[in-house]
């Protein structure tokens, strides 16, 4: 080895650091001076390195990289300082791209310099010797024994290592040799090898060496106690697991079987009302069950699926009541208003006397927040004498909630509609499925497509859960969906259901609704009585515009609610002993008004329509103002708009350039003037082709300065050509233009037989003006127009 050493440093000096040497990127294993090295190398450069140097002279030098997972290193990526070794044996099968190789370790060496072909590796090196210390040979004595008694407990202790590499120690007392051995043959890290390979220092190597075999035979210790107990826990399980099984023979001899368990199941199954085919599946899974041993994990969930199925209401129904009288007593109690949603609920019960064998039925409740869908999902159930039970869907992103798990998994169970099921008692119980249009997916699967088996009455006499493996008969179930928005819902379910849609609530029956239902709820609730606690019903009125903006009534209810305490508070502080609520002392009690009028709104204004725009939770009035600035003809758009949006203000922009002189405007108003249109609430995003007419006007006034009347709101899509297109929503829109103060309503001629549907207040209080193009709208709109 001296003399190839001697080689490479006469080669350097002469050729001044210019000898380039094969070089091998390490992945894993780390190779030290005058040791040997097997290993396979499939890496194209390192295969190429290898057959360079067993071309020539036979040595490679080896580096180890920094982050073994990287295929292809970079400079940057490997450790500079490594080991020149020579080739001792290379086999290569022709065709194969994996060699083996084994190499014997020379000498350190640093690289000066990496070239990275990708057809083999190469490196300028200069060769590394040991650095002289000042240590005492006794020092060095105890560093010796120190060390080889480390490795000889760690060869003990690690049954991985063969103790024959102890005998290989013996009569070397070098410690160059001693730390460079060991660091080769124990378990360490690449970083740990690395460290012990850069120090040139031959005792402070044994000494980082000793640490490091402290430390592992640390880890060592605990992982034997940690087996040690594993091991005595599993003999133990195994000593009570035969001293069980002599247990039940000995009951056998006497006669006490210790089958009593089975046997109650058994009795259990065979009384069951069920098919054939579900009493063999669960016989089947007790024959399992009574070959499990006492305790075992999987005879716990057989015993779970056994109870579930054994829960299950096989055969038992409750007695449905189809009185119409008391069913229509029950509603009009519970609810004021809601004539046809009350009315197809009576029809359901019509045809269930006249047909008692047809099945349960399936409808979904559509509305804004808080018009009394799922309420009213409860009045069923006490009118129908079913058991109810409630689902809420909303959030839900997972089909095993539906459909169950598999009992194959840790901790599985059957899904919500069986659960439901169990619940009620009964096999034809009225589950009602709220936020039905809240369902997510993701990957693991989507819940909405498992509702169209459960949901589809000729399919769900046969539904399958997941946990269940056998059919359970849904088909009697009578299901009751709630939503806010049916267009959320997927077309596939939303067809299997028949959806009655609820109204917003008139300012009227809001105040039935106070006066008969929410009032008596929150003076009971308060402990109050109504000497007590008296509202006038004017300021009930002056309440719901004031301090209320929604479709349904739980604003209101909360407002009651805060009336309610201040009352009961002054009371309990003997302030007074009753209380009456006017319209002049409401603010005492609820502070300052939460909504107040527009004062702009009380005016004609230039560049101002107030448009009529359909949302989840009801109708709303969507004012739209528009700026026009003399510039270069730039178009803005802002306040958070969707694109069918952006896109109607496009199209109100061509229709007005079509009729510029009709108009009186200037045809070249899209070049020199800027347009600027602005819908308020920028938070809130808006979308949809209804604000059409709406922008139109708007841009019409802003560019003739003519007011637009400001009790005038309207609806409607436009085209290019002016014509006016249907729209939806527009019971829920009238009743907002109603709220706030809007005496006339522009709608589309198409919409015209939409007004039957609308609440008879609301079309004794507002006017209404059908038309079917811009031309239309304009002598409407503009007061001086005409």
């Amino acid at each position: 080895m001296a003399n190839v050493k001697n080689q490479v440093h006469q080669a350097a000096d002469l050729l001044q650091t210019q000898l380039s040497i094969p070089m091998v990127a390490l992945r894993g294993p780390c190779i030290f001076p005058k040791m040997l090295l097997t290993m396979d190398v499939e890496r194209r450069a390192s295969v190429g390195a290898l057959n360079n140097a067993n071309r020539h002279d036979r040595m490679v030098f080896f580096a180890s990289q920094r982050d073994p997972l990287i295929d292809l290193p970079e400079e940057k990526d490997l450790y500079r300082i490594g080991v020149v070794c020579r080739i001792r044996q290379l086999l290569q099968q022709p065709g194969a791209s994996v060699c083996r190789v084994m190499v014997e370790g020379l000498f350190r060496a640093s690289a000066e310099e990496i070239h990275l072909d990708p057809k083999g590796y190469s490196a300028v090196l200069i060769p590394l010797e040991d650095l002289p210390e000042r240590v005492s040979e006794t020092k060095k004595e105890a560093l010796l024994r120190s060390s080889i008694s480390l490795y000889q407990e760690y060869l003990q202790l690690n049954g991985e290592v063969s103790p024959d590499q102890f005998v290989s120690l013996f009569g070397n007392s070098s410690p160059s040799y001693i730390a460079d051995f060991l660091a080769q043959n124990v378990m360490l890290s690449i970083e740990e090898k690395q460290r012990l390979l850069e120090e040139l220092h031959p005792c402070r190597r044994l000494t980082e060496l000793n640490r490091l075999l402290s430390h592992e035979l640390d880890v060592l210790n605990i992982e034997k106690e940690l087996s040690d107990a594993t091991m005595e826990s599993m003999n133990r399980g195994q000593r009570e697991y035969y001293l069980r099984e002599e247990l039940k023979v000995i009951q056998s001899e006497l006669g006490e079987d210790g089958m009593d368990e089975i046997d109650e199941y058994r009795k259990k199954i065979e009384a069951l009302p069920v098919s054939d085919e579900i009493r063999q599946k669960l016989l089947k899974e007790l024959n399992h069950l009574s070959k499990q041993p006492f305790g075992s994990s999987e005879g716990a969930v057989i015993r779970t699926y056994l109870d579930t199925c054994l829960d299950l209401p096989w055969g038992k129904f409750t007695k449905e009541t189809v009185d119409i009288q008391k069913a229509r007593k029950v509603l009009d109690r519970d609810h004021y208003g809601l004539t046809k949603v009350k009315e197809r609920i009576l029809e359901y019960l019509a045809v269930k006397q006249l047909s008692p064998e047809i099945k349960g039925g399936l409808l979904c409740l559509a509305g804004a927040p808080g018009t009394g869908k799922t309420s009213i999902a409860m009045s069923v159930a006490a009118a129908t004498n079913r058991k109810l039970v409630r689902i809420s869907l909303g959030g839900v992103h997972d089909e095993a909630e539906i459909r169950g798990h598999r009992k194959t998994y840790i901790g599985s169970m059957p899904g919500r509609i069986i659960n439901a099921v169990v619940q009620a008692g009964s096999s034809n119980p009225l589950i009602v499925l709220d936020e039905i249009d809240k369902l997510g997916s993701d990957y693991r699967g989507d819940p909405a497509a498992a509702l169209l088996e459960v949901l589809d009455p000729e399919q769900n006499s046969t539904f399958r859960d997941h946990f269940l493996e056998i059919p359970f008969d849904l088909s009697n179930v009578f299901f009751i969906t709630t939503a806010n928005n049916i267009s959320t819902i997927p077309r596939a379910l939303l067809d299997r259901m028949e959806v009655i849609e609820l109204p917003s609530y008139t300012d009227e029956e809001k105040l039935q609704i106070a006066k008969k239902h929410l009032l008596p709820k929150q003076r009971k609730k308060h402990g109050l009585t109504a000497t007590q606690l008296k509202v006038q019903d004017a300021a009930i009125r002056s309440l719901i515009p004031a301090y209320t903006r929604e479709s349904g009534v739980r604003v209101l209810e909360r407002e009651l609610a805060a009336i309610c305490r201040k009352a009961a508070g002054g009371i309990a502080e003997n302030k007074f002993s009753s209380l009456t609520v006017t319209p002049s002392n409401l603010a005492e009690f609820l502070g300052p008004v939460k909504f107040k009028a527009d004062e702009q709104r009380l005016k004609d204004t230039v560049g101002l329509v107030r448009g009529l725009a359909w949302t989840s939770v009801g109708g709303e009035v969507l004012d739209v103002e528009v700026a026009v600035i003399d510039g270069s003809g730039k178009f803005e758009l802002t306040g958070n708009l969707g694109d069918v949006m952006k896109e109607s203000a496009r199209a109100a922009i061509t229709c007005i350039r079509s009729r510029t002189e009709q108009l009186g405007i200037d045809p070249d108003f899209y070049k020199n003037k800027d347009i600027h249109i602005h819908f308020p609430e920028g938070a809130v995003p808006k979308d949809g082709p209804s604000a059409g007419i709406t922008m139109t006007v708007a841009i019409i006034s802003a560019l003739t300065g003519k007011a637009v009347r400001h009790d005038i709101a309207m609806t409607g899509e436009i085209t290019l050509r002016g014509r006016v297109l249907a729209i939806g929503g527009l019971r829920e829109k009238t009743m907002a233009a109603l709220r706030n103060g809007v005496k006339t309503v522009i709608l589309p001629a198409d919409n015209e037989s939409d007004l039957d549907e609308i609440d008879p207040l609301v079309r004794a209080k507002l006017s209404f003006l059908p038309v079917s193009g811009i031309d239309e709208v304009i002598p409407a709109v503009f007061a001086e127009v005409g």
